[in-house]
């Protein structure tokens, strides 16, 4: 039995719509993945280059019903043997979150089951614990499409938020910046990928901001990409895509885990774990575990298929607030954004 279970085991049901992902899992006392069903919705947006959430919201009208159903039955179970159904309310698409919040409070209600809300970046941080036990105080660098986070845990369910984007998050700016060299979208896979092929030989920025902050900038790097290629077309020149897509990937990397490794050793955490979709990166994924190696940290990466939005997260997350009592009351609602707490 987990730790913290010992009574009885507790089935919870998750329910993921934030973005571009429908997905659904259950989950056992908050570390045992029974099923966790995933409909991505890459092919119909790649032809825009980016998410559409007016597409994205219809896609998972069109889907969650049936996702559940498909994952009771993977994971062998019925409706009344869950314990409690957790949802996404946040932060993301809000026409993206109100399909999963409704269909998540229809489920509660019809079956006379606890709702839990969870914000989004607790679940990326909790897939962590579908890896391994967290051990704290821990820190967390959460690294996605929206958001760039450093984040301190003393237990289970606290969070400190120490670092934060100031503008574009470091998976946006990976895809602006392939976007710009030409790649096809999702940008951060392409840019990881041909950062292996070629030398950071390019001295692009980092920003590191005032000497004690956990903070995070991203724009400028971005910007001196846009401008190195013009420049370089201005003289008639040629700049290997492979070249200056391991050129900025280098910049982002020492930033991220310069700051995580600064705040390790500030904050005296036991743990490291890297969360969000960028965390699939592999070359974020190597030279973290080196530093970690080399400064005799604990480290957890999730799998890449943890990695990227998924409920199993969500029910994780959800099953530590279930223990502590923490559930919504049926007037849950989306949120676009809110802070994590």
């Amino acid at each position: 039995m987990n730790e913290g279970f010992k009574e009885k085991d507790i089935y919870v049901l998750g329910i993921e719509t934030s973005c571009d992902e429908t997905s659904v899992a259950v989950v056992k006392n908050g570390r045992d993945v029974l099923c966790n069903v995933i409909a991505s919705q890459i092919e119909s947006h790649k032809r825009f280059g980016g998410v559409v959430p007016e597409v994205a919201s219809r896609h998972h009208v069109e889907q969650v019903t049936l996702i559940i159903e498909e994952a009771l039955t993977e994971a062998e179970v019925t409706l009344g043997d869950l314990d409690a159904v957790a949802v996404t309310e946040g932060p993301g698409l809000v026409g993206s979150l109100l399909v999963g919040v409704h269909a998540a409070k229809a489920l509660a209600f019809a079956n006379n089951l606890p709702l839990i809300g969870v914000h989004h970046i607790a679940g990326h941080i909790y897939a962590n614990h579908l890896v391994d036990t967290l051990k704290f105080p821990m820190l967390s660098l959460v690294v996605s499409g929206g958001h760039t986070e450093l984040v301190v845990m003393d237990e289970h369910g606290s969070f400190k938020v120490i670092g934060e984007t100031r503008d574009d998050a470091v998976g946006e700016a990976y895809d602006k910046v392939a976007r710009t060299i030409g790649l096809p979208y999702p940008g951060g896979p392409a840019i990881d990928q041909l950062a292996h092929e070629g030398e950071p030989s390019i001295d692009l920025p980092r920003a590191w901001l005032e000497p004690d902050s956990y903070d995070f900038s991203f724009s400028g790097l971005k910007s001196a990409v846009i401008n190195t290629l013009h420049n370089a077309k201005q003289r008639g020149e040629e700049i290997e895509a492979s070249t200056l897509a391991a050129s900025f990937q280098e910049s982002v990397i020492d930033v991220l885990v310069g700051k995580t490794m600064k705040a390790a050793r500030d904050y005296g955490v036991q743990q490291i774990c890297l969360a969000g979709g960028v965390a699939a990166n592999k070359g974020l994924r190597e030279r973290l575990s080196t530093a970690c190696e080399e400064e005799d940290y604990s480290l957890i990466i999730p799998p890449l298929s943890l990695c990227t939005d998924n409920a199993a997260m969500i029910a994780a997350a959800g099953t530590f607030q279930f223990m502590r009592g923490e559930t919504s009351e049926m007037d849950l609602n989306a949120r676009a954004s809110f802070p994590l707490r």
